[in-house]
């Protein structure tokens, strides 16, 4: 592809917790990048899902909720969320329609008004909200006077998602692109495979915060078959979480480690061997090494 006709570009997605942001980016890139759970936070840090759209390729920035922060992981996802949208060509700001214009996404609104930042709307959701609440819905946030546009769409059935796809192409600038047009997302596989295991521990532990649980690969062997053993550890906080994670028998964590594998065999398209330890680490929400792991920063 000639250079002289291409077109890239970050697009950078704000909104609450549970706004449906990493919804949004699985589908506007065409398949799975994020991790996405019914728990708020789920996405902890900076992920960029690859769109190609013709001759143009958008970066989407996929970034945690932002929500008032309260500890050092937190304000670190928080950060990093900012952060995206200070350096994107084009924000957009996901609000859950059925929630509303609450106080998280209002003061995502007023911040971008604060600093001169304009915005492109997605009321998100919209399948699930009469047409007369979403359209004084979306009056009532264009009011804040920062929009250039709104859309409604369904991250999840894909309703609207593309025609939003095609007007971020449009408002991207000239120049090369900067990612192979076959690359999808920048997270190592490493860090992917973990991902999706903290995914699947999420949607199986519904008792247990986000933040009692983070999960390491710690090693990767491609093996001469052609499939891989990965070794990966569970950290929690507390002994008493074990017996949760675990499960009767080891029943839980048995579950939590075939989807996972199932999953990722999908993916890498490759045989996968996954081999789940669970180690107790009280203070690991403290540790330096965590967020650089992460691309957080720890003393945000």
């Amino acid at each position: 592809m000639s250079e002289d006709n291409t077109r890239c570009g970050y697009a950078a997605i704000l909104g609450a917790p549970n706004a449906g942001k990493s919804t949004l980016v699985n589908g506007l890139v065409g398949t799975k990048v994020s991790i996405v759970s019914p728990k708020v936070q789920t996405t902890r840090f900076r992920v960029l899902g690859i769109m190609m759209e013709g001759a143009t390729q958008v970066i989407l920035v996929d970034t945690p909720g932002i929500f008032t922060p309260k500890a050092r992981i937190e304000r670190a996802m928080v950060a990093a969320a900012w952060e995206g949208a200070n350096d994107a060509d084009v924000i957009c700001l996901l609000v859950d329609a059925k929630t509303g214009w609450n106080d998280d996404a209002r003061a995502i609104g007023l911040r971008l008004k604060s600093v001169g930042l304009q915005a492109v709307l997605v009321l998100n959701k919209v399948d699930l909200v009469r047409k007369e609440k979403l359209l004084g819905l979306a009056t009532e946030i264009n009011s804040l006077g920062i929009f250039t546009d709104t859309y409604m769409i369904s991250a999840l059935s894909g309703d609207g998602v593309a025609e939003l796809g095609r007007d971020l192409a449009a408002r991207m600038p000239e120049g090369p692109l900067l990612f192979p047009e076959d690359q999808v997302s920048d997270l190592p596989q490493r860090l992917l495979a973990a991902e999706i295991t903290r995914e699947k521990a999420f949607l199986q532990l519904h008792q247990e915060l986000p933040y009692a649980l983070a999960v390491d690969t710690e090693t990767w062997e491609d093996r001469e078959d052609g499939s891989v053993r990965i070794d990966q550890i569970l950290y929690i906080e507390r002994e008493s979480q074990k017996s949760m994670v675990v499960g009767k028998g080891g029943h839980q964590i048995k579950s939590i480690g075939e989807a996972a594998r199932l999953e990722l065999e999908g993916l890498l398209e490759r045989r996968v061997h996954l081999f789940l330890h669970v180690k107790v680490r009280g203070d690991w929400t403290e540790k330096r090494g965590f967020y650089s792991g992460i691309g957080l920063d720890f003393d945000a």
